[in-house]
C-alpha cells in the first residue's frame, strides 16, 4: 500500500512541476527577422618606396551567387559558363587611402591616418544600424629581391535586420 502512494504522489508531482514549465514559442516564417550583410573591404599596399594604391571598397550591387554557381558530380562535371563581365561590379564606394610605405620605408603616420578614415567608415555604419559580425585580414607581403609587391586586405562584414 505504500508502495502504491508512493508511485501516486510521484506521478502527481511529475504532473505538477511539467505544468510550470513554459513552452517557447516558435516563430513563423513569416515573422523571422530577414538579415542583410555587407562587406567592406580595405586594401593596403605594403610595396615598397610607396608605389602602391591602397582603398577602403564596398559594392553599391547586389549580385546572386546562385546564377554563377555550378554542381559538380561524377555524373555531371560541366561547370557554370558566367561571363567575368556579368559579375563584374562597377557600382562602388571607393575610399583613398595611403600606402604603408614611402620612399624612406615604413611610414607610421600613414597607418594610423588609414585607421581613421576606416574608424569613421565603421561609424558610419553603425549608425546606419549595421552591425559589425566578422573581420577578417590578409596579407601577401613582399617576397624580397625581385617581388616589390605585397598588400594587407581586411574585409569587414556587417549585419543588420532588414527594413522594409
Amino acid at each position: 500500500m505504500k508502495k502504491n502512494l508512493l508511485i501516486i504522489g510521484a506521478v502527481i508531482v511529475g504532473f505538477i512541476s511539467f505544468s510550470f514549465i513554459q513552452e517557447e514559442e516558435i516563430p513563423q516564417e513569416e515573422n523571422k527577422p530577414v538579415l542583410e550583410y555587407k562587406v567592406i573591404t580595405s586594401v593596403e599596399s605594403i610595396v615598397p618606396s610607396g608605389l602602391g594604391r591602397s582603398r577602403l571598397i564596398s559594392s553599391n550591387a547586389e549580385r546572386d551567387y546562385a546564377e554563377f554557381t555550378s554542381e559538380r558530380t561524377e555524373e555531371n562535371n560541366k561547370r557554370n559558363k558566367s561571363k567575368r563581365k556579368d559579375i563584374r561590379v562597377k557600382d562602388f564606394e571607393e575610399t583613398k587611402l595611403l600606402n604603408f610605405f614611402n620612399l624612406g620605408g615604413i611610414r607610421f603616420q600613414n597607418i594610423v591616418a588609414n585607421d581613421a578614415v576606416i574608424t569613421s567608415k565603421l561609424i558610419a555604419m553603425g549608425q546606419e544600424g549595421w552591425e559589425l559580425a566578422f573581420v577578417t585580414s590578409s596579407s601577401e607581403s613582399d617576397a624580397g629581391e625581385g617581388d616589390g609587391k605585397g598588400i594587407f586586405v581586411t574585409r569587414y562584414i556587417f549585419k543588420r535586420v532588414r527594413t522594409e
